[in-house]
Parts: C-alpha cells; structure tokens; sequence
C-alpha cells in the first residue's frame, strides 16, 4: 500500500521550497515585510514537499498497529516504510533500530532510561541542555570545553582511561554546535570512545538538517535528532542505533503497543512480555503523520542532493562572516576558530547592545527573525562570553552599556529554505542598527522584549 507523494523538481535551484515564503509581517515603523526567517536552529521551516506529502496522506490517515481495515493498514504500512526510509537515510546497520520519539531530547531521555546499571556517562559543558541533562541516574562525568577538535579528542581519551571502575560507559557529542555552528569530531570521538571500551551517542540536531549523517561511516552506536529540525514539523523525532541496551531496558512508557502479551496469574497480578523490536519503547499510539513528516523530510533533502544543499550554505555561511566581520563593534563566538567548518548557525554579540534588545529591532523594524539569549547551551555560552551566570534583568539579561559586553547572545541561523535576499536584508539591518541605533526603544513584556510604544521614537 502507498500514497501518492510529491515529487523534488531536480530543477530547482535552491532554495528549496518552504512554507511560509511568502508571509508578511508588520513593521513598527509602519508597513509590511516579507518575513526573514533566520531562525532555523530552532525550529526549521517546513519543507513545502514535507506538506504536500502530508496533505496527500491526512484523507487516509488511521490507526497504526491497531486496526484491519484498509486506512488502519495503510497507515501502518506508511508508519513502517518511514521507519525504513529514516534508516536509509542514517545509514543504518542490519541490526540497528530505529525508534520514533518526540524530539531529540526525548531521545536521549530514553537511552538515558536504558543504561545498563553503573554506566558512566562522559559529556562536555558544550552539549545543548538536550544531550547534557538527561543523564540524572547515571554517574556523569562533565569535560570542560575544548579550544581545538584534537583537544577535545585528547581529552575524551584521558577520561575514559582514568575512569573507575572500568565499567561501562557512554560518550554524548553533538555533530554540529548549535551556538556556534561548529562541526565536531565525530569519527575521531567515536574510534576513542570504542578504543577505550564506551559507546557513543550522536546528537545531530543541528548536523541532519545540513550535511549526511551515516552512523555506519561514522561509527558512532546511536544518532538522535528531530523532525522540527529537519523541515518536519508535527513533534517527532529518532534514536537510532544498536538495539540490545534498548532490548534489556525496561520499556520507556508501559503501555499498549510496547507489550506484546498481557495475562492475569493466579494469584492476582499480571504478567507482561515486551516487544524486543522498536515497538518497546513506543507504547501509545503513534504520532504517524509526524513520523512521515520525517521521512518525507529525509526523502526530499536526498533527492534535492545534499552535495548540492552543502555547497549552497557553505556560500551562505562564507557571506554572513564576511559581513559581519566588516562591522567592527560585532563580535562572533567560536570555540574552535575562524577556520573551523560550520553549517549555518552563527552567533555574536555587538559591543554597546543589549542582545535582546538588538534581536527584537531586527524583529520589529526589519522583520527579521533571530534567536536570542543562551540558546540552551547555558554553560557554552556563558565560556564563549567570558561571563558568570547572573540573574536576567529586562529582556532576559543585565543592560548593556557603552562598552560593556553582552551576557546573552544573537543566534542567526539559515539552511536550505534560505533566500539569499534573507541573508543581505539582515547584514543590513544589522550595518544599519550598528551606525544609526534602534529607531525604537524596547522594554520587557512578559519575559520579552517589545518596543515600547508608549514611549518616544528614537
């Protein structure tokens, strides 16, 4: 069984299409834009493919591994050959197991629900709060952050040497910095993790939406990341990888669909026997059209041909440095160098600004949309900046004088969905608020900056 689904135009340049292209937004300043989203390191835009694959399936959408009639069969199909086309697309081994979750941090929550008893886990300060916190019940053991991909190797290795007891022990490291952009040594992690007897989790949140990621080739034991990323909207998300932790783990969720057979005994209780497959840690039933967003998702950035993608945002990536780089009051947080390779995230600070307020003048006066703030990163951030965590005073840090450095940042962010008139509207903006200033001043609204409208025009 099958549904219809859209077609990749091989000859389309990119951008490749996304919903949302056309949206206007007001300007405080008067009129509307076209609406500038740079914002992709949260949440991407969906892929215009990923919706029409959707629309074409929802007058067939049914239950999943719960019905005999036809749209119950369909769907279940349809969930399964996602299921196959996201290993495809990881490079899955034969034995691997692909398992939908909720995001990438509902990922790492469930492989940190299924370490095996006195597992040490080995994280640097530099991992996104998803990858660095779930591991609560486990002995964790956190690297301070390296200045170079060799001495982040270097110190990994020293770690796991020293560990005691020499138990078992699992490796997190995310492919690409979401604060920064900045690729990681995988390969190089993973041949030290297994040369000392660890495993390795990926986190590659920030690496799928932008470059290949093969879990064979890179020889990492599993891979985690999300849809929402991934021009997929609609909440899921993957861990891939090795199944025989997940097998001997206790389910994630009890409940139907991760059980397999249920009976009373005689005395009273019950006796349950779990599925072995991925279906054990995916009680509930399942979210399908997220989880065919995701392989509609991965299906388009294939076919589109992620050579191409790569060398289109690599121009991108060279563009916004370089612009940046002409405005002397911005500043560009990095943690392996200028000549570190990156995907398009790229974060800074500009000297005499307040973060928050800068970000909300792109917003509003240029209708430009950027992330502010420590991106969930608190502990990189906060390295990169040089400063101590503080309490956040309006628009969620202390005001920035005239000289002073910021204690938050701006995050732009940008992929495959990127109009290059995105990327040149918003070195503008920021030539133009760096040389002139805000037009309007901003105050806190419900934890946010908004410009203040009771107030004067600057």
């Amino acid at each position: 069984m099958s549904v219809s689904t859209a077609a990749v135009d091989q000859s389309v340049c990119a951008p490749l299409p996304v919903l949302g292209a056309d949206v206007t937004v007001p300007l405080v300043t008067g009129g509307d834009v076209t609406y500038a989203a740079l914002d992709y390191a949260a949440s991407a835009p969906a892929l215009q493919r990923v919706w029409d694959d959707v629309a074409a399936y929802a007058p067939y959408y049914g239950s999943v591994h719960r019905g005999a009639g036809y749209l119950s069969q369909l769907s279940t199909d349809l969930f399964e050959t996602s299921r196959a086309t996201v290993a495809e697309f990881l490079g899955c081994r034969a034995d691997d197991q692909v398992v939908f979750t909720r995001s990438t941090t509902d990922s790492l929550n469930l492989l940190a629900a299924a370490l095996p008893a006195d597992c040490e886990v080995f994280v640097f300060e530099t991992e996104h709060h998803a990858s660095l916190l779930p591991w609560r019940d486990a002995r964790v053991t956190y690297l301070d952050a390296p200045r170079t991909p060799d001495q982040a190797v270097a110190t990994l290795e020293r770690a796991l040497a020293d560990r005691s007891p020499y138990g078992p022990a699992l490796v997190c490291v995310t492919g690409a910095s979401n604060v920064t952009g900045e690729l990681w040594p995988v390969k190089e992690l993973a041949a030290a993790a297994h040369a000392h007897g660890a495993r390795i989790v990926l986190d590659a949140a920030q690496l799928a939406p932008h470059h290949p990621v093969d879990i064979a080739e890179l020889d990492v034991d599993w891979v985690a990341f999300s849809g929402h990323k991934l021009y997929a909207p609609f909440g899921s998300g993957v861990l891939a990888g090795r199944a025989d932790w997940l097998v001997d783990a206790e389910p994630y969720l009890a409940g139907g669909g991760a059980s397999r057979k249920v009976a009373r005994r005689t005395d009273g209780g019950v006796d349950v026997e779990w599925h072995t497959t991925a279906a054990r840690h995916e009680a509930g039933s399942p979210n399908v059209i997220g989880v065919y967003s995701i392989a509609a998702a991965c299906k388009a950035l294939t076919e589109a041909g992620f050579d191409r993608l790569v060398d289109r945002e690599q121009r991108l990536v060279t563009r916004v440095r370089e612009g940046l780089a002409d405005v002397p009051e911005v500043k560009v947080l990095s943690l392996f160098g200028d000549d570190a390779p990156r995907v398009g995230v790229i974060s800074f600070v500009v000297e005499g600004w307040n973060s928050s307020h800068f970000a909300a003048a792109l917003s509003a006066e240029y209708g430009i949309g950027v992330r502010d703030g420590l991106f969930c990163a608190h502990p990189l951030v906060r390295t990169l900046l040089g400063s101590e965590p503080q309490d956040p005073g309006e628009c969620g840090a202390p005001e920035a004088g005239p000289g002073e450095r910021s204690l938050n940042a701006i995050r732009v962010s940008f992929g495959a969905g990127t109009p290059d008139e995105h990327i040149e509207r918003f070195l503008g903006a920021v030539r133009e608020l760096v040389s002139k200033g805000a037009r309007w001043t901003y105050r806190t609204e419900e934890g946010r900056c908004v410009p203040d409208r009771g107030a004067a025009q600057v």
